[in-house]
């Protein structure tokens, strides 16, 4: 339990940490054996969004949380590939013109880009029944409550009381001002929800308490809202090559962020707390 704990707290830090190399490469080929064959453009453009790039943060989130409940690899890596293909679909829609209208992601196009936007919003859509498929699975989990608990668990993470709230939100705030507690409520659903989701999941999997099993939760929507102040930073720190996607969108979209709201050593800061948050919720 010890060095998984450790682990996790490694990841808010080093997120692209090379001690991870294995694991993604296995996240890698479990994510080619899930998707379609690439025979359509649809399967194509799946393919396209979710293969052969980002940090994999919340798939490592399960693992690690799997491994301090001793649950086998091959189950975590399962529901760790679903969550990062739920993740690549918020991730379409989220680029969309009528969302953020980005053009980079990843150091890609965009899927509408590099398609077009039917195509785009349609792989978005089957991605979705897809991650659920595999929650379904036996061969996921062989009981059938822990694949309902985690198909319950995620719903909620990412419907109308999370990610999808999270990102309602923020198309809402362009042009508004906004105060700290409305950043850290957007933040929650668009971000700090599926990362919550990702460390409860490995308990789910082990059978954990219902009280391990909240503290997961919420050492995961900390450092989600964590990540969100980094993309923050990073939005005005540094370019386009080097984030790889799109940045200065906030800016453009006058949106009040993390940066704009507290400045650069504000939200700084604010990361900082929610770091020692954290690792105090992950230690008891």
């Amino acid at each position: 339990m010890v060095k998984s704990q450790q682990n996790l707290l490694n990841l808010i830090k080093n997120p692209t940490s090379a001690g991870y190399a294995p694991q993604r490469l296995l996240i890698e080929d479990t994510l080619k054996d899930l998707l379609p064959p690439p025979t359509t453009t649809l399967a194509r453009a799946m393919a396209f969004a979710t293969l052969g790039g980002g940090k994999r943060l919340r798939t490592l989130m399960v693992l690690e949380s799997a491994a301090a409940f001793g649950v086998p690899q091959s189950q975590a890596l399962k529901v760790g590939a679903a969550v990062e293909i739920i993740h690549s679909y918020s991730l379409i829609h989220d680029d969309l013109p009528a969302m953020d209208n980005a053009d980079l992601r990843r150091g890609k196009p965009t899927i509408h880009r590099q398609f077009d936007e039917a195509t785009a919003i349609l792989a978005g859509d089957a991605l979705i029944p897809l991650a659920f498929e595999i929650f379904s699975d036996p061969k996921t989990h062989p009981s059938p409550e822990v694949r309902l608990h985690l198909i319950t668990s995620l719903s909620r993470a990412i419907g109308a009381e999370g990610l999808v709230i999270g990102q309602m939100r923020d198309l809402e705030r362009e042009g508004k001002t906004e105060s700290h507690s409305d950043l850290l409520q957007v933040s929650l659903g668009k971000t700090g929800a599926l990362f919550g989701f990702s460390t409860e999941a490995g308990g789910i999997l082990g059978g954990a308490s219902v009280e391990d099993l909240q503290n997961l939760r919420k050492f995961g929507e900390l450092y989600g809202i964590a990540f969100q102040i980094q993309d923050d930073l990073l939005d005005v720190e540094v370019s386009s090559v080097v984030s790889g996607k799109t940045t200065g969108r906030d800016e453009a979209l006058n949106k009040t962020t993390f940066v704009s709201a507290l400045g650069i050593e504000g939200a700084r800061k604010e990361f900082e707390n929610l770091i020692t948050q954290a690792k105090k919720i992950i230690s008891d």
